[in-house]
């Protein structure tokens, strides 16, 4: 056992102790994601700790900056994006993370910083309904712009231009190594292209009912959203050429009323076991480098970590530097 890791499980069994039991808040976005973790993260560590983890949603990141510049946090652990966890980092809304509690070095090094640890990392792929495709089926980003050979409704996430602006550029033709920074230019030019045909889906399940229905046969998910509906047995098409990589963060808002407790939620959140457990629930990649080897053969092969060979990594600094320029641009051309 590492010493961090004996650290952690020191905490964890002081915490235990009945005088040391406590209440702490956990706010996510709720949905199947926000259950799975309840289950698998902090129901265990309440019944390790004695600490009841009380569930709140979902996550606002207008409120942690109110809170925190109040003095007057009251969420202790909050899943956000990962560019946003760099950005609020560099502001100090967040409490820098324990590194003595927490074991950095079993995580995914792609999404850890001073301030924020993956919580789980997810991809952007273009899924179909291939109901509405008997003759040829899509297979590649450019595909969903080629509303000629496959038609009808194309859908996109409403609220978050990461992932989005990648796509158009791939499609686009830039290669996945020339993307940062990224050229807004064409991205929008491409996406001008069939901007009368985006529906946009604004929650997963939002996405998950466009492409069921055939109201938009075509898009780009979070490939958690696909896997949901193969396991409720409707077909679906997935391609996972230049599937682009993106990441939920566990920070601790500025001030958070139970610091220690926050510490040693993240450290069992993170660890091999609760991490393959909710990956095998939601179809979303673990950021614990242990966790593939808890996990079937079968099952690891439909998670994002195992498509790196076709993975285009989105530049989550790039985006925590460029997020609020890039952002008013994003939603000022979806308004015309």
């Amino acid at each position: 056992m590492t010493l961090k890791a004996l650290a952690a499980l020191t905490l964890i069994s002081a915490l235990a102790v009945p005088a040391h039991a406590q209440q702490m808040v956990f706010t996510s976005w709720g949905g199947t994601t926000q259950d799975a973790q309840t289950e698998h993260w902090a129901a265990p560590f309440s019944e390790a700790t004695g600490t009841t983890v009380v569930q709140d949603g979902p996550t606002d990141y207008g409120k942690i900056r109110a809170m925190v510049e109040a003095g007057a946090t009251n969420w202790d652990v909050v899943d956000v994006e990962y560019d946003w966890a760099l950005q609020a980092g560099e502001a100090g809304l967040l409490e820098p993370l324990d590194f003595d509690i927490i074991d950095r070095d079993v995580l995914d090094p792609r999404f850890v910083s001073d301030h924020a640890v993956g919580s789980f990392y997810y991809s952007f792929v273009l899924g179909w309904n291939p109901a509405q495709f008997p003759d040829a089926q899509p297979a590649t980003l450019a595909d969903l712009f080629d509303t000629e050979a496959f038609p009808g409704n194309r859908t996109f996430y409403k609220w978050s231009a990461p992932g989005v602006i990648e796509a158009a550029l791939l499609a686009d033709g830039v290669a996945a190594g020339d993307l940062y920074p990224l050229d807004l230019d064409r991205a929008f030019a491409k996406l001008d292209m069939i901007k009368g045909d985006i529906i946009w889906w604004e929650g997963g399940a939002q996405s998950q009912q466009l492409l069921a229905s055939g109201e938009a046969p075509v898009g780009l998910f979070w490939n958690g959203r696909l896997a949901a509906l193969e396991a409720e047995g409707m077909p679906v098409g997935i391609s996972w050429d230049q599937n682009i990589t993106a990441a939920d963060a566990l920070v601790v808002p500025k001030g958070a009323p139970n610091r220690d407790a926050a510490m040693a939620f993240i450290a069992a959140a993170t660890g091999a076991q609760p991490q393959a457990d909710f990956a095998a629930a939601t179809g979303y990649a673990p950021i614990n480098t242990g966790s593939a080897d808890l996990m079937e053969a079968d099952l690891r092969a439909t998670l994002p970590d195992a498509q790196t060979a076709v993975q285009v990594n989105a530049d989550m600094a790039y985006w925590a530097a460029n997020r609020d320029e890039i952002g008013n641009r994003w939603y000022a051309w979806q308004a015309e």
